[in-house]
């Protein structure tokens, strides 16, 4: 097996040039040498050493992906959620383009974090639905460089990638009401102060205040987000005959309110209307397919993974938050009453 030393003399270049060439640094290298180093590379099949570049540069070229949202005791992992499956594919696939590795781990306290932390040498960590707790206290206080999706913490140590939470849920809301719906029931996991849910019960409020409707404490429903979970939820609901309308806070929950709506007879959306939120694929395999509240969850994956490298490799950050934008599909769980 071929050393970099030996691909650099074949090519007649520094070993520089071609670590360089190898991890992505060659703006400042001809065209034709990149060309060239990357010719010999692929004739000798060279793969770097990596354990020895990371004892070299202290650096692994790993990034731990991690979960601190605690599963419930159905024993699914977050990975089945469609959304964080959609999330993580885009932070993966932008790691693998810039030559990192992602390690994917559900950590439930600070001990377990700062295991992670110890046995293995992460360049850094993409953390999920974070709060401002002593979990997070903790997280700050080590050296590695943080990105934070969907959160709500504000701390100048770390990176955010967010969403209009708060708009997606105003527009949902109001999508139904101008459909003639008023008894609107709001569904979701339970909510968390200063959280994603928050914001997206925030916007539904408001909307029902905007347009003259009396927030009714009965039409909120906190539940485990499960499909079997959502079922249930939904032949709760099933009972409630004066409701028209559920907006729920994820696809994967309204998928399961229609299946336990349809169990007890109801058709959607003829007797109930159901709204989603995130778009994820699980929304156009429903029957009906789900309109929803649109959010690219792969891109704000890639945006993460993004955020994470450029830091790594000192570029300097445009922004160190970003809000993603949202927006509502039309499809067919919504009638006009």
């Amino acid at each position: 097996m071929p050393t970099i030393k030996d691909i650099a003399r074949e090519a007649g270049v520094s070993v520089t040039t071609v670590s360089n060439v190898i991890h992505g640094k060659s703006s400042h290298v001809a065209q034709e040498t990149v060309e060239r180093i990357t010719k010999i590379i692929e004739q000798h099949n060279y793969t770097p050493n990596l354990s020895a570049r990371a004892l070299v540069n202290r650096s692994s070229r790993i990034i731990g992906v991690i979960n601190h949202l605690i599963s419930d005791s159905s024993g699914e992992s977050f990975l089945q959620d469609p959304f964080h499956g959609a999330c993580i594919g885009g932070i993966e696939r932008t790691l693998r383009d810039r030559g990192y590795f992602m390690m994917v781990r559900t950590v439930e306290n600070e001990h377990e974090l700062f295991s992670l932390f110890t046995n293995w040498n992460l360049d850094g960590v993409i953390l999920t639905g974070l709060f401002e707790d002593s979990f997070f206290g903790r997280l700050v206080t080590t050296d590695k460089p943080i990105v934070l999706l969907d959160s709500y913490v504000k701390n100048r140590k770390v990176f955010n990638v967010g969403l209009e939470d708060y708009r997606g849920g105003y527009i949902a809301t109001e999508y139904l009401i101008r459909r003639g719906h008023r008894n609107i029931v709001f569904a979701s996991p339970h909510i968390e102060r200063a959280g994603v849910l928050e914001e997206r019960f925030r916007g539904y409020r408001d909307a029902l205040k905007a347009a003259g409707i009396p927030l009714e404490t009965r039409n909120v429903y906190e539940h485990p987000i499960t499909i079997d979970e959502g079922r249930e939820l939904g032949r709760i609901l099933a009972e409630r005959r004066d409701v028209t309308a559920v907006f729920a806070s994820a696809d994967l929950l309204a998928a399961g309110i229609i299946g336990g709506l349809n169990e007890r007879g109801l058709r959607v959306p003829e007797d109930v209307s159901v709204m989603g939120f995130d778009d994820v694929y699980i929304s156009r395999i429903t029957t009906p397919q789900l309109t929803t509240v649109h959010q690219d969850a792969r891109e704000k994956g890639v945006l993460a993974a993004s955020m994470m490298v450029d830091y790594l490799q000192g570029k300097p950050a445009v922004s160190r938050s970003v809000v993603m934008p949202v927006s509502i599909v039309e499809r067919g769980s919504v009638r006009q009453l």
